[in-house]
């Protein structure tokens, strides 16, 4: 293909492959040519084609499934709240999502991520609950809670299909106040898999303290979402400075 002047082969290839991902020539999840067809296609090598695909994967155009292919990545994002006075599944059914969760795991662990620290953990084993949250069936959240006190079996067997902070509310716990460090890092081991995202792709992070009645006991987690995935927003009245809940998709990307 003819190249623009002063502009390299693969960025003219990565500019029309993006053109046809936003006009709907290569729909949301759906494969793309291979590699080669790509290459006859555009008329340059295989390589120039893998790295403008490269590029791509790592703007969050595209995702690759190995074995697979490559695929557009679906661009729907989710708006979520920040405070907690409403549980996630009330609001998320209010707004006409279908919210649901993956158990991945249920292990004892310390708490050992430094960016802790500024939540004051405790430095013992803890509970660690690690699950994924779907909306609609599409993942936007890798979720991590540690618990600092035992569970009956009943609520170890409720964590499966529910949030933790609905679970610990419907057995007696009354939470006083959360405390919140939003921040964007590359994606842990864990988020990758479950995002399919390249090596170093950013998640925003919200680490939480979830403090409670008694004094000695506190939830803390920390969520991970690709950046186009899933964003947080809070309301704070004028006159009355108590966060709003809000949780909504956004209507200007899907």
């Amino acid at each position: 293909m003819a190249g623009q002047i002063g502009t390299a082969l693969h960025e003219t290839v990565r500019q029309e492959i993006t053109r046809r991902v936003r006009d709907a020539q290569y729909g949301a999840g759906q494969p793309l040519p291979s590699a080669a067809a790509l290459a006859e296609d555009f008329g340059v090598s295989a390589i120039t084609i893998k790295r403008a695909l490269r590029d791509l994967q790592s703007a969050g155009i595209l995702r690759s499934v190995p074995g697979l292919g490559t695929f557009v990545r679906e661009q729907r994002r989710f708006i979520r709240d920040l405070d907690f006075s409403l549980t996630s599944y009330e609001n998320a059914l209010r707004l006409g999502l279908k919210p649901s969760i993956e158990l991945i795991s249920l292990t004892r662990e310390k708490i050992q991520d430094p960016a802790f620290d500024v939540l004051e953990p405790p430095t013992g084993l803890m509970l660690c609950v690690r699950k994924v949250i779907l909306a609609d069936e599409t993942p936007i959240m890798y979720d991590t809670s540690y618990l600092p006190h035992p569970v009956s079996d009943q609520m170890l067997d409720e964590f499966r299909d529910k949030f933790i902070g609905d679970v610990l509310r419907e057995h007696g716990t009354r939470f006083t106040k959360t405390k919140l460090l939003i921040d964007a890092a590359p994606a842990s081991n864990e988020a990758q898999q479950t995002f399919a995202l390249p090596n170093g792709y950013p998640t925003l992070r919200r680490l939480y303290r979830l403090s409670t009645t008694e004094r000695s006991v506190s939830v803390f987690g920390i969520t991970e979402s690709p950046f186009d995935r899933l964003a947080c927003v809070v309301e704070i009245d004028a006159d009355h400075p108590t966060p709003k809940r809000r949780t909504r998709t956004d209507p200007a990307s899907g």
